[in-house]
């Protein structure tokens, strides 16, 4: 198992920790370069940065199956998650999975006069009810790499009328995200979408979804450099009218980024991190060591060992520590050299514990 990828990357550690960053192409570096220096010099770098806004758009609509006009582009989960908040009646219940990352379940909670209510992540579908109006949850948990049962969620949803909101933050770029089954997606880029961070998407149905874009700029506006000042009088017929107004460095990295996840495939990539991640698996077996049961995830969450992150470090070896337990997430620059090189650490830190 070789790292794919190429010349576009060069670890100087052996980095296991793409659920929480994703390492920067070097395609992606150069084009951030450039831009930065134009803006130095006073060249044309905002016109390219808006173009490279509506590259990172498309691609994003390409990997989640849905038209560019349904997708949004702005900086923040938590942002896009509130603006779905905001479109809830007061009253209405809105079911998430325990323990699930707060950027998604926070902007609900913070409303008031909402019924937010918390379900283990296992019986998410059977806990839908009438009277729920919104289920949020993510595709990937961020805390263990547990896969959520979209299928079956999303079919009590609907037989509920209920929405769904799925964040694709830990999920795509190596697991296949299909923005068509959900009535929102939103996924930031940094992770394993590997784009700089300030980039983050939401899509919405082809209506819309009932949103109202109650943080809309200029940027917002169907003709945006006619929407400087005073009320926007032409809000964007397409999901547009919700963008953030963007960090454009960040975009001019991201549509390169964008375009390597493409070529490789997430089919590919898939099929690379979750074989590194059976490779651990196995390897803390031998060693005596359980996981959290996640099957196909690229993400390994190891009870009891959060405390060696720091260590394994020093020994030049990232990974996190998250809920307590050592969090290992395997991407498309990895190796099984890499794999190797933690269950070794992991064994003399276990050796002399």
């Amino acid at each position: 198992m070789e790292p794919l990828g190429g010349a576009e990357f060069a670890p100087q550690t052996t980095y296991l920790n793409n659920a929480s960053t994703g390492l920067t192409p070097a395609r992606a570096v150069a084009a951030m370069k450039e831009a930065l220096d134009a803006t130095a010099g006073g060249g044309p770098a905002a016109d390219l940065a808006w173009e490279a806004v509506e590259e990172a758009r498309a691609a994003f609509a390409r990997l989640t199956g849905v038209p560019a006009r349904r997708v949004a582009a702005g900086a923040s989960v938590a942002v896009y998650a509130a603006l779905v908040a905001a479109s809830l009646p007061a009253g209405a219940e809105v079911l998430y999975a325990e323990r699930d990352f707060s950027s998604l379940v926070n902007p609900f909670t913070m409303r008031r006069d909402l019924k937010p209510r918390a379900v283990p992540l296992e019986e998410l579908a059977d806990a839908v009810r009438p009277g729920t109006a919104l289920v949020a949850v993510s595709a990937v948990q961020s805390a263990d790499g547990r896969i959520a049962d979209l299928d079956a969620i999303r079919a009590a949803a609907r037989a509920h009328g209920a929405r769904l909101l799925v964040d694709g933050s830990q999920g795509a770029g190596w697991l296949p995200v299909d923005a068509d089954k959900a009535d929102y997606t939103v996924c930031v880029g940094y992770k394993w979408l590997l784009c700089p961070r300030g980039v983050a998407f939401l899509t919405v149905p082809e209506d819309l979804g009932g949103l109202t874009p109650v943080f809309a700029g200029w940027a917002a506006g169907e003709k945006p450099w006619d929407s400087c000042y005073g009320p926007v009088e032409e809000l964007a017929h397409s999901a547009r009218r919700f963008d953030q107004s963007p960090g454009l460095l960040s975009y001019v990295g991201a549509a390169p980024a964008l375009a390597l996840i493409e070529e490789l495939g997430v089919d590919a990539i898939g099929a690379h991190d979750r074989a590194l991640a059976d490779r651990f698996r196995a390897g803390l077996a031998q060693l005596g060591h359980r996981w959290v049961d996640a099957p196909g995830s690229a993400i390994v969450s190891v009870p009891g060992l959060g405390h060696a992150a720091p260590r394994l470090a020093e020994a030049g070896v990232v990974v996190s520590a998250r809920a307590g337990n050592l969090r290992a997430s395997f991407h498309l620059y990895n190796s099984a050299a890499d794999v190797d090189r933690l269950l070794d650490v992991v064994s003399v830190l276990s050796a002399t514990a």
